[in-house]
């Protein structure tokens, strides 16, 4: 039964993420807001709140602490703006620009981009696994931009090029990361991952900056929506999973992901998404599998899913 309880909190945690993006989409195209003010204020509240829910557990001790080891000070403030912005900025501009489904299916190249990481630093040859992995993925990609037509493209080159570029940045996200998650709980380093980018945004798209936002009641939901549920329960729930399922079963459930922002956008938002297409996101998924069942180094053991933020 715990079992099965940490296989529905991966599940249920993936599907607000899911959703998450096709709400966003739907702001995008219903109202004058912007993906750079939603992640702003998707950063500021779900990070303040992570943190305000860790004072109340025994890691508590953790949440100032952080900020007394000059050590982890610069790398805490890289993560920030460079991991956590980027993957939300660059996700959900591609979003913007695009949709939902493809932006989230282009973030899930992270894996590929590590695997081709950790080839380059250790000049190692990849193996038969990743070589299988990262060809499926390549063809996943020009089926799911293509819809098997090179004079197709399904998403606009602006949507392509920021989808492609969350992925790089969750790929940091995840190899960055790994020295500070040995050190701090997951729910501190997030937070104030969070929290460090939602004031590096401010500078750039002021979070009172919604001129011509019309706050009705469906308008406020969709954002309470994507920042309480799409970010803080999806995390916590994910978080709180890992107590009964292994970091790897974890990230392979996270797959869940992909396939309701493909439904959500479909049913939600009348997006057509041909055979081709469905043909690519399965590549993508397989090659997620894959690349989940060993490590992309021996050396390099970044997570591509931890999610903890995204």
């Amino acid at each position: 039964m715990e079992r099965l309880k940490g296989i529905m909190m991966v599940i249920i945690g993936a599907s607000f993420w899911g959703l998450s993006g096709a709400v966003a989409q739907m702001l995008f195209e219903e109202t004058t807001i912007t993906a750079g003010w939603l992640v702003t204020i998707r950063l500021l509240v779900s990070g303040a709140l992570l943190l305000l829910f860790t004072l109340c557990t025994s890691n508590r001790g953790e949440v100032f602490g952080v900020w007394k080891k000059p050590k982890f000070f610069v790398h805490i403030l890289l993560f920030g703006i460079f991991g956590m912005v980027g993957i939300q900025y660059c996700y959900f501009v591609s979003i913007e620009t695009g949709n939902a489904a493809v932006a989230t299916l282009l973030q899930y190249l992270a894996p590929v981009f590590i695997a081709i990481y950790a080839t380059v630093k250790f000049r190692e040859l990849p193996d038969t696994n990743k070589v299988i992995s990262i060809a499926i993925a390549v063809l996943g990609t020009f089926l799911l931009l293509t819809d098997g037509s090179i004079d197709n493209l399904t998403v606009s080159p602006v949507s392509m090029f920021w989808g492609v570029l969350s992925g790089v940045a969750l790929a940091f996200y995840s190899l960055y990361s790994k020295e500070l998650r040995q050190h701090y709980s997951a729910s501190v380093l997030v937070g104030w991952g969070m929290i460090v980018g939602g004031i590096g945004m401010c500078f750039v798209h002021s979070p009172f900056d919604v001129q011509g936002v019309a706050w009705t009641l469906p308008t406020l939901s969709k954002v309470f929506f994507v920042v309480i549920f799409g970010t803080l329960l999806a995390f916590y729930l994910y978080m709180l999973s890992m107590k009964y399922l292994t970091a790897q079963e974890a990230s392979l459930l996270g797959c869940t992901e992909p396939l309701v922002a493909i439904l959500a956008s479909i049913v939600l938002i009348n997006i057509p998404f041909g055979y081709y297409q469905m043909l690519g996101a399965l590549c993508v998924i397989v090659m997620v599998v894959m690349m989940g069942r060993k490590p992309a180094s021996q050396k390099v053991q970044g997570s591509m899913r931890s999610k903890e933020a995204v």
